[in-house]
């Protein structure tokens, strides 16, 4: 149990809470929620004993064992798998202390620290961590890695996996989906209704929030409230609190209104797809939260685009990809699953693409292909949401139809009127340093006058003086709205948006998902978010396998593929991206992939058996070694023990690694 009486906390000058009374049960699963800097963070921070109360006390257990996830990974030469093993200190320091007493020859050391890793659930440690890792996406072959050479979104994960192999009674997760993928959401989730303690959770995904929590507490105003239930409850809850108070009931009004237009407009379609009686579901939930959504402090909208082309661009018998072995850009290394740290970034966060209708010459024998024979047609007042596991190739085909990659094969086909808008992963990070919000809108209008520049920037929640701010002070979440206002000035008709939820609080994804909902023109969108899917999308494309192609399914049956697939290799796009072939030569390969399999399956046979006959070694050599008899005999009888089960033990984690990605191969 976890108790806050009277307390208060500040930052600097500023008040971040003040007089709260809350108790946390053990075993609870409590989502924390609330605008950004209401003080979410710092409520971590103390209970890591970061931050002392200003006032009033908070009551932890003695021993209570906490896990977070660290911010900063150090640049360290271990391999990925030993550094998620290192979560847990206690089996760490035990392991060490095996190793020494081996290496000095102190067989009673040996004999404590082997019953203290027996104690401890050692010698199964490395699958454990392999599983943490695989969950998250990290291929097997990335697995004996260096750190150092993962990627920034990658080492982050890193850090995800090493907290959860951490044996904890209270675990804090601050944001633990921002870098993740659906698939990789997804797993998350399952994991953390098993986790057994006390869990809090500060997350702006609120499908992940009902996923996972069993309580929410809102912080507000300096002020906490708990609430029993998921985050869908809670704004249900609170909305009748705030009805009760006839708070806002104005606005509540207009919100009504606005939600039922939403409602209308999409009724009709509802006995028509999946996809629609998806939303109907989500907008239903949605109902009588008005006054919460009323509350919301910022709204925005799209432009509505001076024209909008019956049929704006086309993708025929398309091969996206890359045209040398070039380095990846920086959205597919954090996709590509192979956490390289080489990254090309381009410099701009949206664009006005010009016409493109010329086909492609095809590229040099070493063109590294991602997507093959890609036909995509996007018609006026098109929502398509791009499904596929971590890796698959979102980016890259959304980098195509912005024409950012030009196609190696095919043909892309854009009309003279098409003005694309465009969100990249890395768009938050290009904005230029030093730079206002002013500065960044009179660039691209620089004969606008100074008052329709600022009137805009009101808008979009920048007023007076936030106009000329330097954005090196911005959060990511207020980085993200300049970035996504750069794009609304142009009067895009066509959205192409590759997570652009990343930075946003729950707040500002609402006024998002509102504002793609009211937007008159095209959209293709790459998000983890599903609420943000299933709000604005009216169809779905899977990318999966080097293939591009409808998805006849909601949300929940594309959760469902990813489920029966979860056996299947995780496979990518990247990994397995391969120069253009001639018909013979894919012919030969097939051959030859026969003739791999037949010989793959007959060294998984010799290595489970190889496997087996170890295990009854070991097994024996423990017996061996749990029995007091043993070390009073010679201690070079000793030693040999204790090395030949250290070799069992290296072979053993040698063959279970080579079955896992045979096995991997021949399911795929």
């Amino acid at each position: 149990m976890i108790a806050f009486r009277h307390f208060a906390l500040r930052r600097g000058s500023r008040l971040l809470l003040s007089d709260i009374d809350l108790v946390i049960q053990s075993g609870w699963r409590l989502g924390v929620v609330g605008r950004n800097g209401c003080g979410k963070s710092s409520l971590f921070a103390a209970l890591q004993g970061q931050l002392e109360a200003d006032h009033g006390e908070l009551d932890m257990p003695a021993r209570l064992r906490l896990a977070s996830v660290a911010q900063e990974t150090p640049a360290l030469p271990d391999p990925a798998i030993e550094y998620v093993m290192g979560g847990d200190v206690e089996l760490a320091a035990a392991l060490r202390d095996e190793f020494d007493a081996q290496a000095r020859g102190d067989t009673e050391a040996m004999a404590r620290a082997h019953h203290r890793i027996e104690e401890l659930h050692g010698y199964d440690a490395r699958a454990r961590a392999g599983r943490l890792l695989h969950g998250l996406g990290f291929s097997p072959e990335t697995h004996e890695r260096a750190v150092c050479e993962f990627s920034g979104g990658w080492r982050v994960r890193l850090n995800l996996a090493r907290a959860l192999m951490a044996p904890s009674d209270l675990l804090l997760l601050d944001e633990p989906t921002n870098h993740l993928d659906l698939d990789a959401v997804l797993w998350l989730e399952e994991w953390l209704r098993r986790y057994q303690g006390t869990l809090l959770v500060i997350s702006h995904d609120r499908e992940f929030l009902d996923g996972v929590i069993t309580h929410t507490l809102h912080l507000n105003e300096g002020r906490g409230k708990l609430y029993t239930g998921n985050y869908s409850s809670f704004e249900l809850q609170r909305a009748e609190q705030l009805r009760l108070q006839q708070i806002a009931h104005e606005r509540e009004q207009v919100e009504r209104a606005h939600l039922q237009s939403f409602i209308d407009r999409f009724k009709a379609k509802a006995s028509k797809a999946k996809q629609a009686q998806s939303r109907m579901k989500r907008l239903e939930k949605m109902a009588g939260t008005e006054a919460v959504r009323a509350e919301r402090a910022f709204r925005f909208q799209f432009a509505v685009p001076d024209r909008v082309p019956d049929s704006m661009l086309q993708l025929e018998e398309i091969a996206a990809g890359y045209d040398a072995p070039l380095p990846l850009t920086s959205g597919e290394r954090e996709h590509a699953g192979d956490g390289s740290v080489s990254e090309r970034r381009t410099d701009t966060h949206h664009r006005e693409v010009a016409p493109s209708s010329q086909p492609s010459a095809r590229r040099g024998e070493g063109a590294i292909v991602i997507l093959a024979d890609v036909r995509f047609r996007l018609e006026a007042g098109e929502r398509i949401g791009l499904l596929g596991p971590n890796g698959a190739g979102k980016s890259t085909m959304v980098k195509t139809l912005v024409g950012e990659l030009p196609p190696l094969a095919g043909e892309r086909k854009a009309h003279k009127d098409l003005k694309i808008g465009y969100f990249a992963q890395h768009t938050v990070e290009s904005l230029r340093e030093g730079a206002s919000p002013f500065d960044h809108l009179q660039d691209k209008a620089p004969g606008v006058s100074a008052q329709v520049l600022r009137d805009f920037l009101g808008n979009w929640n920048f007023a007076g003086d936030r106009a000329f701010e330097s954005v090196d002070g911005f959060s990511g979440g207020e980085r993200a709205r300049l970035a996504l206002a750069l794009i609304a000035w142009d009067k895009p008709n066509l959205l192409l948006l590759d997570e652009p939820t990343n930075h946003l609080d729950l707040d500002m994804r609402e006024a998002l998902a509102d504002a793609l909902a009211d937007f008159d023109g095209a959209l293709v969108l790459v998000s983890h978010d599903r609420h943000l899917l299933g709000m604005v999308c009216d169809s779905f494309w899977r990318v999966a396998d080097g293939k591009v192609e409808p998805f006849d399914g909601d949300l929940d049956d594309y959760a469902r593929w990813l489920r029966a697939r979860s056996g299947a290799p995780k496979k990518t796009a990247e990994t397995d991206a391969k120069p253009l072939e001639s018909a013979a030569d894919r012919r030969r390969a097939a051959a030859a992939q026969r003739e791999n399999e037949k010989a793959t399956r007959q060294r998984v046979k010799k290595i489970e058996t190889r496997v087996a006959a170890i295990e009854v070694d070991l097994t024996a050599l423990e017996q061996k070694l749990a029995d007091p008899q043993t070390y009073n005999g010679p201690t070079a009888e000793l030693m040999k023990l204790g090395q030949r089960q250290s070799e069992l033990r290296k072979e053993k984690e040698t063959l279970e690694a080579e079955w896992l990605e045979l096995y991997e191969l021949l399911e795929a």
